[in-house]
């Protein structure tokens, strides 16, 4: 059980680096694209970090299934990360209030570290 909201960096099976954002409860309210390097996903999640504060970097999406998702921008466009799917709006929400109000202040655990 995840005790604090926190990133974790892990390698995915291509080889890339990736990062997620769990919440307090261990759930997983962000996800990364893949990175070639650890030092370009801890640039992504500090991008997360700087990010987040702003509502309009947010783009609240609605997938083909009827589904909720968000993703988080970055100043240029591109997408820093992406939430899981949501059954409703309000979830969808609740999911972009969480990243904001966690990831200013969340640790980075390295889980690549060790391998």
């Amino acid at each position: 059980m995840i005790t604090n909201p926190k990133f974790q960096i892990f390698l995915g099976s291509s080889g890339d680096f990736y990062f997620r954002l769990n919440a307090r409860n261990g759930e997983q309210i962000l996800s990364s694209q893949g990175y070639s390097s650890r030092a370009n996903c801890q640039n992504g999640i500090e991008s997360v970090k700087k990010n987040c504060a702003d509502n309009g970097r947010f783009e609240r999406k609605t997938a083909s299934d009827g589904r909720f998702f968000f993703n988080l921008t970055a100043t240029n466009g591109q997408i820093i990360g992406s939430s899981q799917m949501y059954k409703s709006a309000g979830g969808r929400d609740n999911g972009i209030e969480a990243v904001q109000r966690v990831a200013p202040a969340a640790p980075v655990e390295d889980l690549t570290a060790a391998e």
